[in-house]
């Protein structure tokens, strides 16, 4: 995750750090932590770029390029 955020044309400059939180091997389930360090409020970046659909795309889409 850490590869993928820091590297990203998007996210790139705002990403921080990931972490873990629970993994189980169960049902192959991870939880994880995204730390971002945002600009002060401008318009629509917390609408559009900060959006959890954005961010779980970003991974989507690299997963898909590896492929």
């Amino acid at each position: 995750l850490t590869e993928v955020y820091s590297s990203s044309p998007a996210l790139g400059r705002y990403f921080r750090s990931a972490q873990v939180i629970s993994f189980s091997n169960e049902n192959s389930t991870v939880i994880y932590q995204l730390m971002f360090s945002v600009p002060p409020s401008t318009e629509g970046f917390m609408e559009y770029t900060m959006n959890p659909d954005f961010i779980r795309n970003i991974l989507r889409q690299n997963i898909y390029d590896e492929d």
